[in-house]
């Protein structure tokens, strides 16, 4: 077993992207019958209605995976593999099975949240209220960010909360192109998967590896043209996953050659922070809600730069894994490797704002 995590890891992959794939088929035959169907409307660039309950697909994917991989891992330990179930549990430290709990309730708390909007669109205040509540459930299980200055409980739990809030929040906004949030998704967890260290981290690369099976399944089934969306449930579900790994991943240990390594994170989610980032403040500088939908986003100013809906996404991919391909070299370079990586990924988004600042007119939004 000791030598065979990487067939362990394809396995995983490869059995979620199958159950993924399945039911995202049966949820848009069931989302058709029940009329569960996303609109078009002012803020939209689909223009007849589709199914919306590929969410459910992944999050019932991912929950029935991990969950029979921990019954097993117990299941082995009980018979006498204590190694197998020591070495899973390891990256979590004390009260690992409390952390992992508080993972998992918290992700179920997520996507319900986001199955009730997706049915009954919710206020920004309520969506807000439970997104901070499963946070909370988060932080209260002992899951926390917890590097260098960030050894008070009180200041590492709320910035825990803040990172959650914005991860889950800017996958969500980026769920605005066929294809384009679970892609950014399945890149990132691909980005994590060789950036994590130490490499015995089994727990966080297997549910990295399930993440992105049961997301991969779901996007055959979305990519341009969608036969079925996400929705916000399967959205916020990817944005809370992918902050919660981030925090259970270890970038940086004794003997790692940087400590900005940490910053890996930062690279391989660079995609949706940016597009969060630049979207708020267009919003804010135009006194308008930051809460309220638009066609400001990364996506959308490609479409007016010229390009095609697919080929937006396409392009968007590729930043997605330039700078996902530098956060995994992060842990490996010294001080001077990881600032040119960092330089390096801030001169593509540069540039990206020159481009798209070039091509407006007066009048019209700008990147920051």
């Amino acid at each position: 077993m000791k030598d065979n995590w990487y067939l362990v890891f394809a396995i995983a992959l490869l059995s979620s992207f199958v159950m993924s794939l399945f039911l995202t088929g049966v949820m848009r035959r069931l989302a058709l019958r029940w009329q569960f169907l996303d609109h078009p409307g002012e803020r939209k660039v689909h223009e007849t209605p589709i199914p919306v309950m590929g969410g459910v697909a992944i999050c019932v994917t991912f929950y029935a995976i991990i969950l029979t991989a921990v019954f097993a891992v117990r299941f082995a330990g009980r018979f006498g593999d204590e190694w197998l179930m020591t070495q899973v549990l390891v990256p979590l430290g004390e009260n690992a099975t409390t952390k992992l709990t508080g993972v998992l309730a918290g992700g179920l708390l997520i996507f319900l949240l986001g199955v009730l909007d997706d049915h009954k669109t919710l206020s920004p205040e309520v969506k807000l209220a439970g997104q901070i509540a499963a946070a909370a459930v988060l932080v209260i299980s002992g899951m926390r960010i917890e590097m260098f200055i960030l050894r008070n409980v009180w200041i590492s739990a709320a910035v825990t909360i803040l990172w959650v809030l914005a991860l889950t929040n800017a996958m969500n906004f980026l769920d605005n192109m066929d294809g384009l949030s679970g892609g950014i998704s399945v890149i990132a967890a691909l980005s994590f998967f060789l950036a994590v260290q130490p490499y015995d981290q089994y727990l966080v690369r297997i549910l990295l590896m399930v993440f992105a099976g049961s997301v991969a399944g779901f996007l055959y089934h979305n990519v341009n043209p969608a036969k079925i969306f996400m929705g916000d449930a399967g959205a916020m579900f990817c944005g809370y996953m992918l902050a919660t790994v981030a925090i259970m991943g270890t970038f940086h240990v004794p003997g790692t050659p940087s400590p900005i390594a940490v910053a890996a994170p930062l690279l391989a989610l660079s995609v949706p922070l940016f597009d969060i980032t630049s979207v708020v403040y267009i919003r804010w500088r135009k006194g308008e809600s930051i809460m309220k939908g638009d066609k400001r986003h990364f996506s959308h100013r490609l479409v007016r730069l010229g390009m095609s809906p697919s080929q937006a996404v396409q392009f968007i991919f590729l930043v997605g894994a330039v700078s996902g391909l530098g956060s995994t070299l992060l842990p490996k370079v010294g001080n001077r490797g990881t600032l040119i990586i960092l330089a390096q990924t801030v001169g593509v988004y540069l540039l990206i704002v020159l481009l798209m600042n070039a091509r407006n007119r007066p009048g019209e939004d700008t990147a920051p």
